[in-house]
């Protein structure tokens, strides 16, 4: 190691125990073990250019155990990315650059938000999986890089890393490469008191390269051979196995598992900083030649991205290339959505899979598939190839009975860019998911969730496969629009918002069959959430619902018009959408002081500011036909009629 490498290390760790400390909260043992391999990883392997962190072909890299997020920050200051001193000094403050785990979109030069373990891990799975495609596509002149990872053992312990790492390996996705920082520490001790797995034997199972390094976490040359070593390799992924001792040299906590949080302090940090040959009395010390020595590797990246962009503006790209490189759709891909007759019975499911089919050539970012229920969820991709490892120009995904790894794959993907990426499982599934999605939220990745099978009405699977409470919980999540639409056109409808949004989009379909309903056809209210679907004058009252039960809104409304009782009928595809509306607007299609009546075969929570009387199925359901099961708990067009009648006496 020369010395000003190692000055560098010792300054990285400096910021590492400085960082918290300030904070008086974080994480600093990890950050400073690895702060060589990072170090090394920055400086001799990873291709980027500082001044330009969004370029198309940089290497990525995703600090997966994201707590240690003072040695990303500490990495963005040297390197250049625009992160300030202040802003170190800033940790964990609020509406700082440099918040408690690393934030995409907020953050310059972090690509994935990261922090619940085994997350980021996941994500790389994704972002390989796009790289593949989009060099395949592409050309290697175009797009050529790695994924390039830090990992610990939370990653390795936390299911949705096995769904990945399983899936990684199937596909022999040799862009990963991750190092596993095996320190035997946790939160609560030692990691022998609950892991014992064979880490190594586990990945190799799973089709991985596998580097046990050992405790070379000093070495420089040995942490790079081992990086050029699994670089080598382009058909596995790669784990390089790195035994190191959480918060070296720390005098006192080193080794310790108190060293995983904020430990480090005061006095210890002065007599750290003595071993490391800094300042003992200076906080947030960079001397100027650490500084240039790392400045100069991120500037390194300027001249490969400059003739890259020569490359890229002097390719013949296709009309197709073209989209995939600027992350857009062809002109008049919208009209390439079917259309539909009243009165039709599809189930929105079916009308989702016929969206996907009729897009895919006007959108040559749509990839993906379903977990094991490809074909059930309407996420089959015909025509375009299987994404394989002997095909990495396809589009269709078979992700396995992993819904926790597809959610996570398909953040990486869209955090990769160049991809849109689709995944289908049914809708009580979603909760093993549910990491992954709010990932999607919290980070504003462009994501389209297919949840289908979306009601009781799944009929005879009984309550473990009927969701009942999964469309409000899910609502609940912020930044995440949850569409439910009420037909086929709607579905249109929401397929076109999901693609405009570039954000995570849930769309939630039926098993069974529904009713075309007159209205929905090209009525700009659908993509507005909400909308009067039917109804001419002052309204008596107020049918609404979402999904499939917006028909028996519409029969109710009929049989009410029989007695002079004037129903005016509301679809609610999505409230979030509609939340997004004027205030005006949503009078306008709820006024006030108009008895309403809601009805969606779910949880009521939420519809009780919408509705006066909410129709809903606030138990679990029941094994029988779904017909059998839907009337046996009030979701039918007489339950709505007879509760609007009721309102009105």
């Amino acid at each position: 190691m020369s010395e000003l490498d190692a000055k560098t290390v010792a300054t990285i760790r400096g910021l590492a125990m400085d960082g918290p400390h300030a904070a008086r909260s974080g994480h600093q043992g990890t950050a400073m073990s690895l702060a060589p391999v990072a170090h090394v990883l920055w400086s001799r392997i990873m291709t980027f250019d500082a001044a330009n962190p969004d370029w198309f072909d940089r290497d990525r890299f995703i600090l997966s155990a994201g707590h240690a997020s003072i040695l990303q920050y500490s990495l963005l200051h040297l390197y250049g990315f625009g992160l300030s001193l202040d802003d170190l000094k800033n940790f964990r403050q609020w509406e700082s650059a440099t918040p408690g785990h690393p934030e995409a979109g907020h953050t310059a030069g972090v690509e994935v938000t990261t922090g619940p373990l085994g997350q980021g891990f996941a994500n790389a799975t994704g972002m390989a999986i796009a790289e593949e495609n989009l060099r395949a596509r592409l050309g290697s002149d175009i797009c050529d890089h790695y994924i390039f990872g830090l990992c610990g053992d939370g990653d390795m312990q936390e299911g949705v890393s096995h769904e990945a790492a399983s899936l990684a390996g199937h596909l022999g996705l040799g862009r990963i490469i991750f190092v596993y920082d095996d320190n035997d520490i946790t939160i609560d001790g030692e990691t022998s008191i609950s892991f014992s797995d064979d880490t190594a034997g586990r990945f190799r199972s799973y089709g991985w390269d596998v580097h046990e390094l050992g405790a070379v976490g000093e070495d420089l040359d040995a942490l790079e051979a081992g990086f050029r070593a699994a670089m080598a390799v382009t058909d596995k992924p790669s784990l390089l196995i790195l035994k190191t001792e959480i918060g070296f040299p720390a005098t006192e906590h080193a080794g310790t598992h108190q060293a995983h949080g904020y430990a480090i302090v005061d006095e210890e940090i002065a007599a750290t900083k003595v071993v490391l040959g800094l300042p003992a009395d200076e906080t947030f010390h960079v001397p100027d030649d650490v500084l240039a020595h790392c400045r100069a590797f991120g500037a390194r990246g300027g001249s490969e991205r400059e003739a890259w962009q020569a490359r890229a503006d002097a390719a013949e790209l296709d009309a197709e290339q073209s989209a995939l490189l600027h992350d857009t759709p062809l002109d008049g891909w919208k009209d390439q959505l079917p259309s539909y007759e009243v009165g039709a019975g599809v189930a929105t499911r079916k009308a989702s899979g016929a969206a996907v089919q009729a897009l895919l050539d006007h959108v040559p970012g749509l990839i993906g598939g379903g977990a094991d229920l490809t074909g059930n969820t309407g996420t089959t991709i015909k025509d375009h190839g299987v994404f394989s490892a002997a095909d990495r120009s396809g589009r269709q995904l078979f992700y396995g009975v992993r819904e926790h790894g597809m959610g996570s794959a398909m953040v990486g993907m869209a955090a990769h860019g160049g991809v849109l990426p689709i995944g289908g499982t049914f809708l009580v599934f979603a909760d093993y998911m549910r990491g992954a999605v709010r990932m999607a939220a919290l980070s504003e990745q462009q994501t389209v969730f297919v949840w289908t099978h979306d009601s009781v009405g799944v009929g005879e699977d009984g309550p473990t496969h009927q969701p009942v409470e999964q469309v409000a919980s899910l609502r609940a999540m912020p930044g995440l629009d949850v569409w439910r639409p009420a037909d086929a056109n709607e579905v249109n409808t929401a397929w076109i918002a999901a693609i405009e949004r570039h954000a995570a989009t849930a769309l939630v379909m039926s098993r069974q069959g529904t009713p075309v309903l007159a209205g929905t056809a090209d009525n700009p209210g659908v993509a507005k959430g909400g909308y009067v679907l039917s109804g001419d004058g002052a309204a008596d009252v107020i049918l609404m619902g979402a999904g499939t039960e917006v028909a028996h809104c519409v029969a109710a409304a009929e049989a009410l018009s029989a007695d002079g009782i004037n129903a005016h009928v509301v679809s609610m595809p999505c409230w979030e959408v509609f939340d997004r509306q004027s205030d005006d607007y949503r009078a306008s299609v709820i006024p006030a002081g108009v008895p309403s009546v809601s009805i969606e075969a779910g949880s009521t929570i939420g519809w009780r500011r919408f509705a006066d009387t909410n129709l809903g199925i606030d138990r679990f359901g029941a094994s029988a036909p779904g017909g059998v099961v839907m009337e046996k708990l009030g979701m039918t067009a007489s339950a709505v009629e007879a509760a609007a009648r009721d309102l009105l006496a």
